[in-house]
């Protein structure tokens, strides 16, 4: 059973709380150049490389999890958000509709508590801190245990920038030693929780008693069809899976691949760098991944290729970098076709696109609906069919899955860290999390000329028949 909150607890929180209500009523009269400004100061701060591959590397120095080499190429999620954000108004009047009369204006949401997870303790505070700044909010920052010193080195660096400024620091805080009891009362009080994280994190804040945004599990799986360019496809699917040693909810978890290139693109995926287990060592990869219960051994999340086969019982050539096996059963006692959180994935073969589209729903049926999956098509009317079968909220066409759905350069997708799963995933919004949704807006609504149709044209074929 939890504890309780203590006393001392309760006392930091409110005292955090009216420092930052303080530190908004500083910034109120703020216009869009001057947000705009610190935006781009915080951008620059925390997003230049020689900054953020510092504290990306000693996230994961802390955690135990990640790739300390690849981390910190995440810092291009921060400028692609900062893009976006100064793309946008974002302080007073905001859209105006002449015809219908309307005008939309934007006021801060308010003191947003926002959970950080283990995984991304160097890219959540400033995406956050983007947006939340260009609304004039002000954010307290709760960090992961395992993650708590790198999350409080990039808020230090965010609140050093507001100083430097003149701006408040305390628009962003940071709790320095965080515990489940304290952070579920900081989400009590604030006025707006933004929970990226594991289902516990997530479920903790719809219980707060405020409005909170979520995300919901993933189990992201590809469909590669015959018309697919197999090279590219074993490239992105290489690309997805071991960015970050595949500690996102968005890499590539499952390929279902057409009978007809399945020998061709799995030797393609060797080519990358992947490693085909046999029958045997599945089954100690599946003992090492998954404990008798049935959840995910924290040891080998987010790990390297050889780490996993290490702790499963054999050995794994150095230049190999994820690991395949080859999979015909779907359903929640088959573990390799749910999310797998690491760089392993599951391949499937198919012989018809009916066939492939039934797979794809049995796979979401054991996890991660509403999240993403994609497809490897140049056929648009499979594209099209994939994307009205899939219970997901994002579908990635020709692109590296965990590159892409959070937003890219090479996409239109709002740049994001935290992806909505809509109500498949017990989520609000099916959206990328994006400065919309760190704002109140006033709707003002002018009066127009009548707009009403005719009861004819509204009833259409039913006006003047015999009612029920």
């Amino acid at each position: 059973m939890a504890r309780a909150i203590t006393e001392e607890e309760i006392a930091t929180v409110d005292e955090m709380l009216a420092r930052a209500r303080k530190a908004m009523d500083e910034i109120k009269d703020y216009d869009q150049a001057q947000v705009d400004r610190l935006a781009q100061a915080l951008g620059w701060n925390c997003g230049n490389e020689k900054t953020f591959l510092r504290i990306a590397q000693m996230g994961v120095d802390e955690s135990g999890i990640g790739d300390r080499a690849g981390r910190g190429g995440k810092r291009f999620k921060v400028l692609g958000i900062l893009r976006d954000a100064l793309r946008q108004k974002s302080v007073g009047v905001i859209e105006e509709d002449p015809a219908k009369g309307l005008t939309k204006i934007a006021k801060p949401a308010g003191v947003i508590a926002s959970l950080i997870p283990t995984t991304n303790p160097e890219l959540t505070p400033p995406v956050t801190g983007i947006n939340a700044i260009k609304c004039k909010d002000a954010v307290i920052f709760s960090p992961h245990p395992r993650a708590k010193a790198t999350t409080f080195e990039m808020v230090r660096v965010m609140r050093e920038t507001l100083k430097k400024l003149g701006a408040p620091a305390d628009i962003f805080q940071c709790v320095e030693t965080p515990s489940i009891p304290m952070t579920q009362y900081l989400m009590e009080q604030c006025d707006l929780t933004m929970a990226t994280g594991g289902k516990p994190m997530v479920k903790a804040a719809y219980s707060s008693g405020k409005p909170a945004y979520g995300v919901g599990a993933g189990n992201s799986t590809m469909v590669i069809d015959e018309t697919a360019d197999i090279q590219e496809a074993a490239r992105n699917s290489r690309i997805s899976k071991t960015s970050d040693f595949g500690s996102g909810c968005s890499a590539d978890g499952n390929l279902v691949i057409a009978d007809q290139i399945y020998d061709d693109l799995r030797a393609a995926l060797v080519d990358e760098g992947g490693y085909l287990c046999t029958a045997a060592e599945k089954t100690l990869l599946e003992k090492a991944l998954w404990d008798d219960q049935g959840r995910r051994t924290i040891n080998t999340v987010a790990v390297s290729a050889q780490t996993i086969a290490g702790i499963a019982g054999f050995e794994i050539p150095e230049d190999r970098k994820f690991i395949m096996v080859e999979q015909d059963e779907i359903g929640p006692e088959h573990r390799f076709s749910g999310e797998k959180l690491c760089v392993v994935m599951a391949l499937y073969r198919f012989r018809e696109f009916d066939e492939a589209m039934a797979m794809v729903r049995a796979i979401f049926d054991v996890g991660g609906k509403g999240h993403s999956c994609g497809i490897y098509s140049f056929d648009e009317e499979r594209i099209l069919r994939h994307a009205a079968n899939a219970p997901v909220s994002r579908v990635m066409v020709r692109q590296p899955q965990s590159k892409a759905n959070a937003g890219s350069f090479e996409n239109g997708m709002p740049m994001t860290s935290s992806l909505g799963c809509g109500i498949w995933g017990g989520n609000i919004t099916n959206e990328n999390i994006s400065l919309k949704h760190y704002m109140n807006v006033t709707w003002v609504a002018r009066p127009i000329p009548i707009d009403r149709p005719s009861d004819e044209e509204l009833f259409g074929e039913f006006y003047n028949t015999e009612v029920m």
